[in-house]
């Protein structure tokens, strides 16, 4: 199990790391701030726990998933109370106030390892994975989603959509005749629903079709701006770690 510590206190961070090491983990990675954060998880392979302080040097530590789309299980460590909610709407396993009592920092990964299956860890990229999905076990994903209208539910068939994407704390999809519709899901139910193969999660707030791509373009930081038939509301920016996944994906 990988571990990193993000703290801008490094008496803090050495001290949280000796209580790691008391049970059995090794966070040999401590960073300090939101610009140095961003910049290692541009660079490096996220691991599978993070602690993590929210108020750092130069920011509140909110602001990385901002700009990166991290996977990784959180274990809040922070001297302030307030956060919590906005804490809990990520990948938040608990939030531990300072200063971290010893049982109370073995019960939080004592649950994260209850929530995720101990195994060896295998790394494939994504042309490994279309290998093992040559001769997949058979497996029904999502034909159409009925959307409310009013009064009314209307069915929409999924080959007419050419994106999904959350805004405002709602999921949407936007349909090639250029309309929006809220659905009652999560863009994390969605993963499970659509078909890889038509459907990719470029950032975490956009799933694009791939018969809806009409142009992409270089853009800042090494990603990639797609350009999408009828959908103006905004950027669809591919995120930079997700890049040379998403040029496999096109193949």
């Amino acid at each position: 199990m990988t571990t990193i510590i993000i703290e801008d206190e490094k008496p803090s961070a050495r001290r949280l790391q000796r209580m790691l090491n008391t049970l059995g983990l090794k966070a040999e990675t401590m960073l300090h701030s939101v610009e140095e954060s961003i910049h290692w998880f541009q660079n490096n392979t996220h691991p599978d726990l993070i602690f993590l302080d929210i108020q750092l040097s130069d920011g509140l530590s909110f602001e990385i998933f901002e700009s990166i789309d991290i996977q990784s299980a959180v274990i809040f460590t922070t001297a302030y109370d307030e956060y919590a909610l906005q804490a809990f709407k990520l990948n938040s396993i608990d939030y531990l106030l300072k200063p971290i009592d010893d049982e109370d920092l073995e019960k939080a990964v004592n649950k994260y390892k209850s929530r995720v299956p101990q195994k060896q860890h295998v790394t494939l990229d994504f042309n490994d994975i279309k290998k093992l999905l040559v001769n997949p076990i058979e497996r029904e994903y999502k034909k159409r989603f009925s959307v409310k209208v009013g009064q009314h539910l209307k069915l929409i068939n999924i080959d007419d959509i050419e994106c999904f994407y959350s805004e405002n704390k709602g999921t949407y999809l936007h349909t090639t005749e250029g309309r929006n519709y809220l659905l009652d899901t999560t863009l994390e139910q969605l993963t499970e629903e659509l078909e890889p193969q038509q459907f990719f999660r470029i950032n975490r707030k956009f799933f694009v079709n791939i018969n809806a791509i009409k142009d992409m373009v270089s853009y800042t930081n090494s990603r990639l701006q797609i350009k999408l038939n009828s959908f103006h509301e905004q950027e669809v920016i591919v995120a930079r770690e997700r890049v040379k996944d998403f040029k496999a994906w096109l193949e």
